[in-house]
């Protein structure tokens, strides 16, 4: 790719001779950051990449940016995106390395990268090991929940609860359940875009810096291929990493991130089609949240490579993947390590997929159930009374109340938590009332327009579309009227009829929005975001 005079000119000011500005650049996106786990050892792993580069030929440019982990994330996925297309605009380069780790920025970068579509590869920073708390050593961020209602319960005491915090998150990496992170990171490598066995190293592992390196030279390799992020990023790809997100129970949050990438890749992806594929894609990998152990424990398993052999008879065998070699090729000589962790397809955990998508009078648009969580299944056909919430302050005042009266049979809802409304934060898992908690229930449904974190469990219908916000169904739900969930039927709804939907609709008004900005990212995301079964993006991307 040719280059003004001027770019040479400022790159030179870095040290470089004549002989590296000859060779290909290769622009390598890291966005380490001092401030979280998944991101503050991706220093080491650009180091590793840059070697490679070096050796294969290439001249490797790095540049940090956004880094998400907590906070207002979802608008700053989109605002990620678009900056990192801005960037390479700006600054040319023949290939691209994306370093990344978490939640929002892999899905930012790989909607980015088929923008930008030119030779690229992901490397992933990995997972976090699981922490050790009382003897137990499989201690991740989604043991909380069930530690945090323990001390509500008055069954451990406070210290016990501080001494769980300092070591739930004992080393860098993604956070240590199949949550979102780990979920985003599962579907890179299922897409084909990041090497065989990377999504789930030890983020602390010599084998992720080998991995980094190996992903340097042979981004170098894609480019004398020509291999392309559209190449490999298909209907087919998607659809392999649909499966692969239901066989592993992952984050529901990744639907929103796949329908918003399937946009930018120009890909037809109706939100029905993950129903179909979870209908037809069993449950195998026995990993928290949904199950017993953490990711990197399914790195011992065999990784995402072993799901996908396990998986292989109903995936895309053809597709194209950054090895430069076909899906089949890549799992010719995969093994399973260990069948505790992954299931065989005739003995899986569950018949179908993790997740599910419902319809029905409460949300029209849709809504989302990662129903392999639940940890009472008989509440998967459920009727319960509603219990309305506006906010979760209001939640949270309410349900923690040592006089509560409630039953394990309500229906939880909290609304007013969706993209126009807050940012659609991850505020759906409710906590079980603290009178419920001390009689040992450990599940209700929850129902809310936002989203929830990937690491969290229980029976929670999230992603209501439309929004209360927006005039949806949710927004005139009454205390006590009866909500019916029928996963079955891939049903949720209100035992109200259309009419009487549509008389409290006329006599609805929305409330004060919880922000309201008038400029700067967040102002370009309450004008412009769509919904969640839209994928969150703003039109024009």
């Amino acid at each position: 790719m040719a280059r003004s005079w001027i770019l040479d000119a400022l790159i030179r000011t870095g040290g470089y001779l004549d002989e590296d500005l000859k060779k290909p650049i290769v622009e390598i996106v890291n966005t380490w950051s001092e401030w979280n786990p998944g991101h503050n050892h991706l220093r080491h792993l650009s180091e590793a990449v840059k070697r490679g580069v070096w050796q294969a030929g290439g001249f490797p440019l790095e540049y940090n940016t956004l880094s998400l982990c907590p906070g207002q994330t979802l608008p700053n996925r989109n605002l990620l995106a678009m900056e990192t297309e801005a960037v390479f605009l700006s600054e040319p380069a023949e290939a691209a390395v994306f370093i990344c780790t978490c939640d929002k920025d892999i899905p930012a970068l790989l909607m980015a990268s088929v923008r930008i579509n030119i030779p690229s590869i992901f490397v992933l920073g990995g997972s976090m090991l699981p922490g050790s708390w009382k003897g137990k050593d499989v201690v991740c961020c989604t043991d909380y929940q069930w530690v945090e209602a323990e001390y509500r319960a008055g069954r451990i005491r406070k210290e016990d609860l501080e001494e769980f915090h300092r070591c739930v998150l004992p080393c860098s990496g993604a956070c240590g359940p199949m949550g979102t992170a780990n979920t985003m990171q599962s579907l890179t490598e299922a897409l084909g875009m990041a090497l065989p066995g990377s999504a789930s190293v030890p983020a602390v592992m010599a084998e992720a810096s080998a991995l980094a390196e190996a992903s340097g030279k042979r981004v170098m390799e894609l480019l004398k291929e020509g291999i392309r992020p559209k190449d490999i990023i298909t209907e087919k790809s998607m659809e392999n990493a649909i499966r692969v997100l239901m066989a592993i129970g992952g984050s529901t949050n990744a639907i929103i991130h796949l329908l918003a990438l399937a946009r930018q890749a120009d890909l037809r992806l109706p939100l029905e089609r993950f129903d179909e594929l979870s209908r037809t894609t069993p449950f195998i990998a026995d990993v928290k949240p949904s199950g017993r152990y953490a990711a990197t424990d399914l790195h011992k398993a065999g990784g995402i490579p072993a799901v996908m052999k396990e998986l292989e008879s109903l995936l895309h065998l053809d597709a194209l993947t950054v090895t430069g070699k076909t899906l089949e090729e890549n799992l010719a000589k995969v093994s399973i390590q260990n069948r505790d962790i992954i299931k065989p397809l005739d003995r899986p955990i569950l018949p179908e997929g993790g997740l599910a998508i419902l319809r029905g009078n409460l949300a029209p648009d849709g809504a989302v159930l990662k129903h392999s969580g639940s940890l009472n299944r008989e509440l998967l056909q459920h009727k319960g009374p509603a219990l309305v919430f506006n906010s979760t302050a209001e939640a949270y005042r309410t349900l923690l109340k040592e006089d509560l009266e409630v039953t394990e049979d309500h229906v939880l809802v909290l609304r007013y938590q969706g993209p126009k409304a807050a940012c659609m934060p991850e505020t759906g898992m409710l906590p079980i009332p603290t009178v419920l908690v001390r009689k040992g229930v450990v599940d209700m449904i929850r129902v809310s327009d936002g989203r929830t974190s990937g690491t969290h469990y229980g029976t929670n219908v999230l992603h209501v579309s439309p929004e209360a916000y927006v005039g949806g169904p949710l927004a005139i739900v009454q205390d006590g009227d009866i909500i019916e969930l029928d996963l079955k039927h891939r049903r949720i709804d209100i035992k109200l009829t259309d009419k009487q939907i549509e008389e409290r609709l006329k006599e609805w008004r929305p409330p004060e929005p919880q922000y309201n900005y008038k400029r700067g990212p967040l102002a370009l995301w309450y004008n412009h975001c769509m919904q969640a079964d839209k994928g969150c993006l703003y039109p024009w991307m």
